[in-house]
């Protein structure tokens, strides 16, 4: 069921840039972002009717389209300033949607409230879940064919659900390509965590553009896996991340959320860390409202 990530090296991109970037592209994948990987082996492993979750759109989506697929029924919530073409999407593939005021209640505080009401339902985390680990690992355990063909692999990161999945992935294939993570600076809690050496949480959730990113700290599950793992984390300011979504659309025929543009910011923001070296760089996702994007590659 899962589609296999899709593999791209752009010659104007790489001569922009004085690079040597390989993107391996998840805009294809169903629901339009890695998301599905987790949320199908997920949904197809719990024994449960009922999953239910909080998202921004692209886990909602992703868990939606599983959940009709298995005939199981879904109820996602969702910060009320949602993507339009994300709630849209959830609807679409079947799921109950509940919106709610992120200023007032926190969505796992929705999520909490309806987890009381519906006792038989599973909660899922977008991130936080060894089921969602696993199911991203199956991108890992593709990009692990990349041994001796890349110098390391770029990807963004938020929960960590996509990072740590990764990871495990190429060690389940014994492959150790260096993994860096790339997080808006509206929304650092991951640089901040490495350098406090524990979970740091965000009081509230940013309002990065990178509307995927806005997760407000790692997952218990993802940080043991990451704090050992990870070989770097950075921090990519808001210019860059609508830099990088204009350059892959306009140089490699992209198109991509701001979240799934956030590896090819990272590489924006130092270059030189790059230099004689050939990246994978994993864009996530391509799940962006129309207006947004129009305006992005003005």
């Amino acid at each position: 069921m899962v589609r296999p990530t899709t593999l791209i090296s752009s010659v104007r991109l790489n001569r922009y840039l004085g690079l040597d970037i390989l993107l391996a592209s998840e805009t294809f994948q169903h629901t339009g972002n890695f998301k599905f990987r987790g949320a199908w082996h997920m949904a197809s492993n719990v024994p449960h009717h009922h999953l239910l979750t909080s998202s921004s759109g692209n886990f909602g989506q992703a868990l939606a389209f599983a959940c009709q697929e298995l005939n199981k029924r879904c109820t996602v919530v969702m910060p009320d300033d949602s993507v339009t073409v994300k709630v849209e999407a959830v609807r679409e593939f079947g799921a109950e949607v509940e919106l709610v005021d992120v200023r007032k209640n926190t969505r796992d505080a929705r999520v909490a409230e309806l987890a009381r009401q519906f006792a038989d339902a599973y909660v899922a985390s977008g991130f936080d879940d060894e089921l969602m680990i696993a199911g991203n690992s199956t991108l890992g355990r593709e990009l692990a064919g990349l041994k001796g063909d890349v110098d390391s692999i770029v990807a963004p990161i938020s929960g960590g659900g996509l990072v740590s999945g990764i990871l495990k992935g190429l060690h389940s294939e014994g492959v150790d390509i260096p993994l860096i993570a790339a997080e808006p600076l509206l929304a650092n809690h991951v640089t901040r965590s490495f350098r406090a050496g524990r979970i740091v949480r965000d009081k509230e959730e940013s309002k990065t553009i990178a509307d995927g990113a806005r997760t407000t700290s790692l997952g218990v599950r993802n940080w043991v896996i990451l704090k050992t793992g990870l070989a770097a984390s950075v921090e990519v300011p808001e210019a860059a991340i609508r830099d990088a979504v204009r350059l892959l659309f306009h140089l490699a025929n992209l198109k991509t959320e701001p979240t799934g543009a956030l590896a090819m910011a990272a590489i924006l923001v130092n270059p030189e860390r790059f230099q004689r070296r050939r990246v994978c760089c994993v864009i996530s996702g391509g799940n962006v409202d129309a207006v947004l994007f129009s305006s992005l590659i003005a």
